[in-house]
This record gives structure tokens, C-alpha cells and sequence, in this order.
């Protein structure tokens, strides 16, 4: 009798089985109509694709397999499909051409646990994302940007007395920059000094996105399961880095807040995005905790760019020559540049889309997800599946860019001006479709300020070694969402006596002026 049972049971159980699969299998069909999943390495039973997720450089190991398969390759990891675009065609025809259905995120738990769960870049599409871009759009949009150059110039000043005190200290200095200029606009809060306090809740708030946010890092992208672990549990080393991260960001998103409300209810002047949305939202009786969430999350990045400028010019001397040779013609020795001159700094302009080409600052985009079951190219590609573009390989692609790991300004002009015909790295290192980001205007600004004033008073060259004699520099990525270079060591010195008191003066003045 036990053994009939066993038997009875094991048919049962087996009958399931080729009932599920079958079942599946005619869904799956009817669902496809027969179309293919795009090409990708084999999976396995279960796991799928899980142990060709590369945790490390993901943009180089993608870029081989759409040379081996083709520009579309698909993966898939318990449950969840992913594809992943290795063309700038494949990128415009996708995910600029058919938007509607492809401006979702998914919404993978790290972006909660990296502290970025109110990041307008990483919310899903909908009425919420909607209402945040609109808010952040009216105060970030082309014309009114124009209203933030007065700060950033001011801000690009100090950089340059800051950047001649501790010419070591680039990064530091770079971030303490871009801070200042959020914080001033958006809260009216000065930041003058390394030791700012501000400076540490931006510089921790970065860490959570910069290192939990490289698709399939984390196995809790794929078993959610994982977060529930507690973080006093044995080797939860990852469960204790996102609580530090999550509680980064809340000090990011509230501390400089609730600093310029303050100022709002004792009834201090004050000018800044922050308070003159809470301006309105008092005027017109709106003031619920969702449209607070909405005012707070302001911000843009400009560090990578302006690193990899640095990086360039002390490796390629003679991009730095020609700089000084426009700049010396342009503006002469005795004043900086201002945003007038821009139109008229060809090379300067060359060489930021170069820095933005050379060192990708989001080499695998910031994920789409599809809305709907669709078709690309004859692939059948399901609703929910997680869409990355591959931007750095667009850009480092030799068909496009001879000699794509050369810094070269030169190939963006063409008789004397910008030549239009050359694919713009700025069409990719912001986003794609409705996704676009909503800053870019602005940090296209931040970047170009900085780059000029910082090109015309300094000379950039090679660090030296306790021998004198120059030390090579490591040309390499870092391993991060946001991609920064690897190695920024160099010299920086003024270029003149007047190129000093330049610096000295505009710094002084700027001071005054942003703590006005």
C-alpha cells in the first residue's frame, strides 16, 4: 500500500508538472506569436543567465557580446528579462523612436536601499514622475537656467582660488564646486569651505548610487528576498551598507530642507527653489508631504566631466596648448570668461564633448523598462523588461569615432566650428526619450564655466615624482554607476602673475557675493 501511494504520488506530482509546462508553453506562445527573443548566451535550468551577469566593467563585457551577437542580446535572470543595446541606432530607434513604451524603470530594490527611492531619474512612469518632472522642469528648463548664471560664475571663481590651494585635492574640490551651486540655488544656503558640513551629507548621499546602482551588483536585484535579512545577521556586510546608504539620502533630502524652511518661518529673505515653491504652495493652500517630497529633490553632477578635462590636458599637452592659444585670443589676459563668450570658444567646446566621449560618466545609461509586450526588429520583447542602453560602447565605437580611446577635440571641428555631422556625446550622457533628464541645461552650464575659467589661468601638466621626473597616469574607469576616471593625479599652476591676481580678485568678489 505504501508503495502505491508512493507511486500514485509521484504520477500526480509528474502530471503537474507537463501540465504547468505545457500550459506555459501555449501562453508563451500565444503571447509571442511566435516571435524570438533576441540573441544572448545560453541559459541555464533555473538560474537562467545569472552567472553571465559580469560584476564588474558590465559595459565592456556587453560591448563583446553585441560584437558576437549582435546589437540587441537578451539575458535572462530568475524571472526577470533584460535587454541590452549596443548601438547608437539600436538606442535612437528604441528608446527615442518608441518612448510611450519604454520610459518605465524597473524598479529594483537597491534603488530603495541605495538611498535613491525619490530620485526623479529612477522613479516609474506615471502620474508621480509626472508631477516631480514638472515641478523640477519649471525652475531647470533653458530659460530659466539663465537666472543661475550669476551664481555659477561667482561659484566657478572660488573653484579657482580653491583649485590653486590645493591643486591635490581635484575631486574634493570638483564636488565642493557643484555643491555650492545646489546648495545656493536651490536652498540659498553658502557653501565656501572644505570643512562645510553640507559638503559631507552630499559627499555620503553619492556613495549608496554610485556603488548600488551597477545593474546586477547586488543578488538582491534578482531575490528580493534578500533585504529582509537584518543587518546584525552574520555576513550581512551588504545589508549594513544599505542601511548607512538609505540613511544618507534622508539626511541629503531633509537636512538642507528643513534649514531653508526655517529661514521661510522667521520670515528671512531669502531666494532659492526651495522657498519659492513653498511660496506657492502656502498661496495657493496646497501643502500636503507628497508636494513637499516633490520641492526637495533638486541636484545635478557635473564631477566626471570636469575630471576627466583635468585627466586630459595633463595627458595630452598639446590639447592644453591649443586651449590657451584660443582662450589668450578670445579673452586676452586680463578678465575670465563669462557665459557671453561661449559661442565664441570653439575648442573649449570641443574639448568638454571630448572629456563626456572619452570618460562615459553613465556608461550603461540609467535603465528603461517596457510598459507593454512590444516588438523591436522582428524580437519579441516582454512588458517589465529591463532595457539598457550601452552608452559608453556607442561612444568608444571605432566605426563612429577613429581611435575612440585617443582624446581628440579635434574631431568635433570642422572648418574652424563645431561640425554637427559628428555624433554628440551630450545626446547621450543625458538620458534618452521622456526620460531625458530634466538638469541638463544646467549642468551644461556648471561644466562650461568651470572648463573655461579653469583652462585660462592654469597650466595642467603631468604629477611629478620625488625624482621630479613625471609619473605615468592610469587611464581607466572607475568601476561605478556613475563612472569617474581612475587615476586624476596632475600638476595645476597658475599660468602667470596675472593669471594669479585674476584668480585672487574674482574670488574675493565672488565670496561676497553669494554669501549676499
Amino acid at each position: 500500500m505504501p508503495q502505491i501511494t508512493y507511486f500514485a504520488f509521484a504520477s500526480a506530482f509528474v502530471s503537474l508538472v507537463v501540465v504547468f509546462y505545457v500550459r506555459s508553453t501555449t501562453q508563451w506562445r500565444a503571447r509571442t506569436l511566435g516571435r524570438p527573443l533576441p540573441p544572448g548566451p545560453n541559459p541555464l535550468p533555473i538560474l537562467g543567465n545569472m552567472l553571465n551577469m559580469p560584476r564588474s566593467r558590465p559595459w565592456i563585457v556587453y560591448r563583446d557580446l553585441s560584437h558576437a551577437l549582435g546589437d540587441i542580446i537578451h539575458l535572462h535572470v530568475l524571472g526577470q528579462h533584460i535587454v541590452v543595446l549596443g548601438s547608437a541606432q539600436a538606442i535612437y530607434e528604441y528608446l527615442e523612436k518608441r518612448s510611450a513604451n519604454t520610459s518605465d524603470r524597473v524598479q529594483s530594490p537597491m534603488i530603495e536601499l541605495s538611498g535613491s527611492s525619490l530620485n526623479i531619474a529612477f522613479m516609474p512612469y506615471g502620474q508621480w514622475w509626472r508631477r516631480h518632472r514638472r515641478s523640477f522642469w519649471q525652475y531647470f528648463h533653458r530659460e530659466a537656467t539663465e537666472g543661475y548664471k550669476n551664481t555659477q560664475q561667482s561659484a566657478a571663481h572660488i573653484f579657482l582660488q580653491e583649485l590653486w590651494e590645493r591643486p591635490s585635492d581635484l575631486r574634493e574640490v570638483i564636488r565642493l564646486n557643484f555643491t555650492a551651486v545646489i546648495m545656493k540655488i536651490g536652498y540659498d544656503i553658502p557653501i565656501q569651505s572644505k570643512d562645510d558640513p553640507y559638503l559631507k551629507i552630499v559627499r555620503d548621499a553619492l556613495e549608496g548610487p554610485l556603488e548600488g546602482l551597477v545593474p546586477g551588483r547586488f543578488l538582491v536585484d534578482f531575490l528580493p528576498f534578500l533585504r529582509r535579512i537584518p543587518p546584525w545577521f552574520p555576513f550581512a556586510a551588504s545589508q549594513r551598507l544599505w542601511v548607512k546608504w538609505q540613511a544618507a539620502g534622508e539626511r541629503l533630502k531633509n537636512t538642507p530642507f528643513e534649514e531653508a524652511k526655517a529661514k521661510l518661518a522667521r520670515g528671512e529673505t531669502t531666494h532659492s527653489i526651495v522657498a519659492n515653491s513653498l511660496e506657492r504652495l502656502s498661496n495657493t493652500g496646497i501643502s500636503s508631504p507628497e508636494e513637499e517630497e516633490i520641492v526637495k529633490n533638486v541636484g545635478a553632477i557635473v564631477l566626471s566631466t570636469m575630471l576627466s578635462v583635468f585627466t586630459g590636458m595633463s595627458l595630452h599637452p598639446e590639447v592644453l596648448t591649443k586651449a590657451h592659444a584660443e582662450l589668450d585670443a578670445v579673452i586676452g589676459p586680463h578678465r575670465l570668461p563669462d557665459f557671453s563668450d561661449k559661442d565664441s570658444l570653439v575648442y573649449v567646446n570641443a574639448i568638454i564633448k571630448e572629456a563626456m566621449r572619452w570618460h562615459t560618466v553613465l556608461p550603461m545609461g540609467v535603465p528603461h523598462a517596457t510598459i507593454a509586450d512590444d516588438e523591436f526588429r522582428g524580437y519579441f520583447i516582454p512588458a517589465g523588461t529591463m532595457v539598457i542602453p550601452n552608452t559608453w560602447a556607442c561612444m568608444h565605437d571605432p566605426e563612429v569615432y577613429e581611435d575612440p580611446d585617443v582624446f581628440r577635440p579635434e574631431r568635433f571641428i570642422r572648418d574652424g566650428k563645431l561640425n554637427p555631422t559628428v555624433q554628440d556625446p551630450t545626446a547621450f550622457s543625458f538620458g534618452f526619450g521622456r526620460r531625458i533628464c530634466p538638469g541638463r541645461h544646467f549642468a551644461e552650464a556648471v561644466v562650461f564655466i568651470n572648463v573655461a575659467c579653469a583652462l585660462h589661468v592654469f597650466n595642467i601638466t603631468p604629477p611629478l615624482g620625488e625624482d621630479g621626473l613625471p609619473i605615468e597616469v592610469k587611464q581607466g574607469h572607475t568601476d561605478s554607476f556613475l563612472s569617474y576616471p581612475e587615476d586624476v593625479r596632475c600638476t595645476i599652476k597658475p599660468r602667470s602673475a596675472t593669471a594669479e591676481a585674476l584668480i585672487r580678485s574674482h574670488a574675493t568678489a565672488a565670496r561676497q557675493a553669494l554669501n549676499g
